[in-house]
């Protein structure tokens, strides 16, 4: 069975009538006893005169005066009074509540035109937005949330769309490459070495998906916000010292070196494990897009309140109007190169994620002599001395 839910417009015609009854009921009691009081205290001035003028006359001592006035007027003109007040009380408040709907009606209009208006939008109509006769008043501004709303909903769906997209392309990549090991392989009969070889192609391929897979995870867990972090104070430059350290062989490999810049103890208060997969990732993508024999210079400052990360390169730099999107999933800006190296296109955005979870920020700029330097900018926590 429905439970019947009174529409907004009459729970407020129900509540203005119900106010006006009762103020009307105090006020007609109020105006009937005044009235009352006004007409008896009326009565007793005029007998008083009728006294005052009944003394002037002689006096014997054999009759006794008596002065008296009819409340039968007055009885009869309060209860003419009642009646009009019982009589009229009702069709009032009749009125005013009829009178009560219709401006409820009016006031609430535009929610019935938002309202309208939003079911017309759907998932592939987020691009639409609602509209408000006067964007001052508290409808104005309700509409202007909505469409606030809207404009996140329609940016999270359009990041949504392009990340299936890409995920989908990332995935159909090495699972093409695998069908084609696989069939290859089986039209004929083969040694025992090329199987191996085959076999060891498509454990690569796999490998390949493995590390796909446990980013994209990562990624969805960082969105889904159920990452705990465990926040100690650390040192940037240990940090990087570190990262270099691990990172140190796949520059041997191409002849560039990295150094390490950190004059001071510079201390952040952060997830020690989540950082340093930032900071390795934005390494590691300074080593595979520098050329050879090329400096990697990592430098680690700071001010009062900020603790400051820089890795600056000697590449090719990026294009003022790339450096907002080379944070997003998937980006790439030279695709062939990318994907030879092995990149899948996530590295900085895992790197963009675990800074701000951490409270910083990260961006990306030129350098003064070429290439770009990316920078990790992170709250600074106050330097204590370490016990003995």
């Amino acid at each position: 069975m429905t439970r019947f839910a009174p529409s907004i417009r009459l729970r407020l015609t129900g509540w203005y009538s119900l106010v006006l009854f009762l103020m009307l009921v105090v006020y007609a009691s109020a105006t009937y006893f005044a009235v009352r009081h006004e007409f008896f205290e009326q009565l007793e001035d005029d007998m008083h005169e009728d006294f005052e003028a009944a003394r002037g006359l002689p006096a014997d001592a054999r009759y006794q005066t008596r002065i008296a006035r009819s409340e039968d007027k007055i009885r009869e003109q309060m209860s003419e009074i009642l009646v009009v007040l019982v009589v009229g009380l009702p069709l009032v408040v009749a009125l005013a509540g009829a009178g009560g709907y219709v401006l409820a009606r009016r006031a609430l209009m535009p929610i019935d035109h938002l309202a309208t208006e939003a079911r017309r939008i759907t998932a592939e109509r987020l691009h639409d937005r609602l509209s408000a006769t006067n964007p001052d008043d508290e409808i104005g501004r309700l509409t202007a949330v909505i469409n606030d709303t809207l404009a996140r909903l329609d940016s999270s769906f359009a990041q949504l769309r392009r990340f299936t997209a890409d995920a989908s392309h990332e995935l159909r990549t090495p699972l093409a490459a695998l069908r084609g090991l696989g069939e290859t392989t089986l039209r004929q009969t083969r040694t025992p070495d090329e199987y191996k070889d085959a076999i060891g192609s498509m454990l690569e391929e796999v490998d390949r998906l493995t590390h796909l897979v446990d980013t994209l995870l990562r990624l969805s867990y960082g969105d889904a916000g159920t990452v705990r972090l465990s926040p100690q104070t650390i040192d940037l430059g240990d940090l990087a010292r570190d990262v270099a350290s691990s990172l140190a062989i796949l520059a041997e490999e191409r002849n560039q070196s990295l150094d390490v810049e950190a004059s001071e103890p510079i201390k952040a208060t952060v997830d020690r494990l989540v950082l340093r997969e930032a900071v390795t990732n934005v390494i590691d993508n300074a080593i595979k897009y520098s050329p050879n024999g090329s400096r990697i210079r990592i430098q680690v400052h700071g001010t009062r309140d900020r603790a400051v990360l820089e890795v600056a390169d000697e590449g090719t730099g990026v294009a003022p109007e790339l450096r907002d999107r080379i944070f997003d999933r998937f980006f790439r800006i030279d695709e062939g190169r990318s994907r030879q190296s092995g990149g899948t296109g996530l590295g900085l955005s895992i790197a963009k994620w675990a800074v701000e979870v951490n409270g910083g920020r990260v961006s990306v700029e030129g350098g003064t002599a070429g290439g770009s330097v990316f920078r990790i900018d992170l709250p600074r926590a106050a330097w204590k001395e370490e016990p003995v």
